[in-house]
């Protein structure tokens, strides 16, 4: 036997498995960019890298969509986000976000249910919203707030239009890229990655308010948090216990211009803020650990933007209809959830029978579904058609996607008075 051949082929082997394997380390920068930029060429047709704009330094805020159409949206595919490393300094996110990804293009051809969740779902993960404020933390560093802002710095956690009070800080190069790109997305669902606590927290952020959808974003919460290896423990962290693994933001304690709330009220897409180590910036040691505690949670959470109803509202000849209100009696949102260009829409919810209002100019559609159990890798869809002829909308209010001049109060007073010309003419109709 050639013992010399057959230890060749044996390095060779290990060397491919070595390529294919990323380390358990921190990535700063260039090591990021090019690992993104290693997967996208290694998986060129259901992988599609960009980046969605630049730091205040100049860094590009990368983002990796995966799916079988991972360049576009395609009709009655949910969009699905990850984000993690909004504050700096809070860096095991940032990692479990590049082992996610090189988990799910690893096993998208041996793993049924990764490959459904590629074919079925557009997968968009951005490990890091604050590469400055990366570059500028320490490791080791547990709970100091070195590195948690941008360059500027400004806390972006702390960076977006609020529904609920005004926010006076000028919104940052990296807050007005996300935003941007939420407009140019029809996200479904969300979670964001930070540090220093283990819990997931649902919104709102900055209302003692109940939101319309406490009920689906309490159980976002606790799928992360009871997947989790360790979460639903309670009491891991010192400086906080949580009973299951969960809280309301706001009962945790305010924050005015969060990004959850943001997306939640401004976005129509439901997102949690998801604490994953007690330890801000723990040692690299420790990273293979935080990823097998994740890992679970993070498939399983994804496939929840399965849940719930989907599909597109028509007009009498059979044209999607743009900016239709689509929504659910006694779950109105302070801004209405409208249709897409394509006149899609999408709901998360809990297994029911709710009515449904869709309403656009003048006309509405009132009518109860009984949304069953979600199987397999899609909501249930359901179309909506007028008798009528719909022109471009024009009833409502459009300002409820606020700019970065144009927060606060008078947002919110326009989406309320939304909601109370939605309520109103929804009894009309019923009384008739």
């Amino acid at each position: 036997m050639n013992w010399q051949l057959l230890m060749t082929v044996a390095c060779l082997g290990f060397l491919a498995l070595s390529e294919q394997s990323l380390d358990f380390t921190y990535h700063h920068t260039q090591e990021m960019e090019s690992i993104l930029k290693d997967f996208n060429s290694k998986y060129p047709s259901i992988t599609y890298l960009h980046s969605i704009g630049k730091s205040v330094k100049g860094r590009d805020l990368w983002v990796l969509v995966v799916g079988l159409h991972p360049t576009e949206h395609t009709v009655g595919i949910p969009e699905f986000k990850y984000v993690a490393n909004m504050h700096g300094n809070e860096a095991v996110g940032r990692e479990l976000m590049l082992h996610l990804i090189e988990y799910l293009l690893t096993n998208y051809q041996s793993d049924p249910v990764i490959k459904q969740m590629i074919t079925k779902t557009r997968i968009h993960i951005m490990p890091s919203m604050n590469p400055d404020g990366f570059e500028n933390s320490n490791i080791l560093d547990c709970s100091s707030v070195n590195g948690r802002t941008n360059q500027n710095g400004y806390d972006l956690n702390r960076n977006f239009p609020d529904s609920f009070e005004i926010n006076p800080d000028p919104i940052q190069p990296e807050t007005q890229a996300v935003m941007n790109w939420l407009k140019q997305e029809t996200f479904v669902l969300s979670a964001n990655f930070h540090g220093g606590a283990l819990v997931a927290s649902y919104p709102y952020d900055n209302s003692y308010a109940t939101s319309p959808d406490n009920d689906f974003l309490k159980y976002l919460a606790q799928t992360y948090a009871n997947n989790h290896a360790t979460m639903s423990s309670n009491n891991m962290c010192d400086s906080a216990a949580f009973q299951g693994g969960i809280t309301n933001g706001y009962a945790w304690y305010p924050v005015r211009g969060g990004m959850q709330d943001y997306n939640y009220i401004y976005s129509q897409c439901f997102e949690i803020t998801i604490e994953v180590s007690c330890c801000k910036y723990p040692n690299a040691s420790t990273l293979e650990n935080y990823w097998n505690d994740n890992r679970v949670s993070l498939i399983e959470y994804m496939k929840k933007v399965h849940m719930g109803i989907k599909g597109q509202v028509f007009d009498i000849n059979g044209k999607p209809v743009q900016n239709a209100i689509v929504e659910v009696t006694r779950k109105q949102h302070i801004c209405p959830y409208k249709t897409n260009k394509y006149g899609e829409y999408y709901l998360l919810l809990l297994p029911g029978t709710y009515t449904f209002n869709v309403s656009v100019q003048k006309n509405t559609i009132v009518t109860n579904i009984t949304v069953p159990e979600t199987v397999g890798f899609s909501a249930m869809v359901y179309d909506f058609q007028y008798k009528v002829n719909i022109g471009s909308p024009s009833l409502f209010p459009t300002n409820c996607s606020p700019n970065g001049d144009s927060n606060s109060s008078s947002i919110l007073k326009a989406c309320l008075l939304t909601i109370l010309l939605r309520t109103a003419l929804t009894f009309f109709v019923n009384a008739l």
